[in-house]
């Protein structure tokens, strides 16, 4: 009896050991396929961007080109208030005048779901992020500066310029994905983070302050982290019905800025710098210096 005891101990062991060989190996699959390759291999494309060749030929595109040349051509603004805007110079050709450069390929930049933020979704790799923007950054800076392309998905399929940003930190942290793991923004904070199977770990100081300074989390601690800290201000709750959030959307916020039935270009002082395209109208925005590498 004893022995048969033990034997069927063994099994059972036996039966969880596999279970959690099983296990685990599913987190690094689910991961593979969470993560979006992040940049262009030399044959072939990556599997998990959608229409990116589109994307590919639009960061190439002399429109593409001229936006962030007029980005470049004007210094950015000082001060934080919205304040007075002026017009950004409407030369026939952008770039007379600047360096030669080149746009890099594009890479995804994942952001948190509101999902998984609320806690209805599982702390799984694919609930985690989704693809919000692809992002593409100089191959080198121009008199000085960097910038970076940002690309939004356009209904229907495809890609369109939704603005260029100043430096280059959302393109050098979306670049640090490998096979196997995914990196994603908290955009709240700004925290750039990378999810290795199960474990959290930061990328920059907003994201180490986010982990309350310690260098790695599983999974279910990081959700709990940000359920604690957003789930009552997502959209549709009070915070957000009453104007208080303040979101990551440039997009949006610059239709605030500027009527999206603007064609003229605009500088404006504000909380971020950026090129932004919105119903036909953009503006240059200026972002606190916060984010290190």
């Amino acid at each position: 009896m004893h022995g048969t005891r033990t034997s069927s101990e063994q099994a059972v062991n036996r039966r969880f050991s596999r279970l959690a060989t099983v296990l685990v190996l599913g987190a690094s699959a689910v991961l593979s396929v969470a993560g979006p390759v992040q940049a262009a291999p030399a044959k072939g494309l990556p599997a998990d961007i959608p229409d990116y060749q589109a994307a590919l030929d639009l960061v190439k595109s002399a429109d593409v080109r001229n936006a962030v040349c007029r980005f470049l051509s004007v210094p950015v603004p000082q001060g934080d208030g919205a304040g007075t805007s002026q017009p950004i110079p409407d030369k026939a050709d952008p770039c007379e005048g600047l360096p030669a450069f080149t746009v890099k390929d594009p890479l995804a930049l994942n952001e948190i779901t509101a999902g998984f933020i609320a806690g209805t979704a599982l702390p799984i790799p694919s609930e985690v992020a989704k693809l919000s923007y692809l992002v593409a950054a100089l191959n080198a800076p121009v008199n000085g500066r960097n910038a970076t392309v940002m690309l939004a998905p356009t209904q229907g399929g495809g890609w369109h310029l939704a603005a260029v940003r100043d430096g280059d930190s959302d393109a050098t942290y979306a670049g640090k994905a490998t096979a196997g793991t995914l990196v994603f923004t908290e955009p709240q904070i700004r925290g750039w983070y990378q999810l290795k199977l199960t474990t959290v770990e930061p990328l920059n100081d907003q994201a180490r302050q986010g982990l309350n300074g310690q260098t790695s989390v599983p999974l279910l601690d990081y959700q709990k982290l940000v359920k604690a800290r957003y789930a009552d201000k997502l959209p549709g709750s009070e915070y957000d019905t009453t104007g208080m959030s303040s979101g990551y959307g440039i997009a949006a916020q610059s239709v605030k800025t500027e009527s999206a039935s603007s064609s003229t270009p605009v500088l404006v002082a504000g909380s971020s710098a950026a090129l932004v395209f919105a119903g036909g109208a953009f503006a240059l925005r200026r972002r606190r210096r916060g984010t290190t590498h």
